[in-house]
């Protein structure tokens, strides 16, 4: 199987806030997926690393990230995603879930 690996990044809308811990949430199981979340040190930007075996999807991809930065608020992040076909829903289910860790 041969995997895609997807980056970008989010620009921070001046209103986000930083985080301040870092997080790992879910497993890269059949429909599932991990996301690692780290704070960076002087940027506003959120960085964005997807390694999927689904290829052909990185405007859906973006578009739910991007959902995700603007719906938290968070900046200065580096968000790592390692999926296994996890649909949309269960994405932002993660990345939430992870933010709620990291916040904790």
């Amino acid at each position: 199987m041969s995997l895609e690996t997807i980056e970008f990044t989010v620009a921070g809308d001046g209103r986000s806030a930083p985080l301040a811990g870092r997080a790992h949430c879910g497993v890269v199981g059949s429909g599932d997926l991990e996301v690692l979340l780290e704070p960076k040190t002087g940027e506003s930007a959120v960085s964005v690393r997807i390694v999927t075996p689904v290829k052909g999807f990185d405007a859906l991809w973006k578009r739910v990230v991007e959902h995700f930065v603007t719906e938290s608020g968070v900046a200065g992040l580096s968000i790592e995603i390692n999926d296994n076909n996890a649909s949309p829903a269960i994405v932002a289910l993660r990345l939430r879930q992870a933010l709620a860790e990291a916040r904790a």
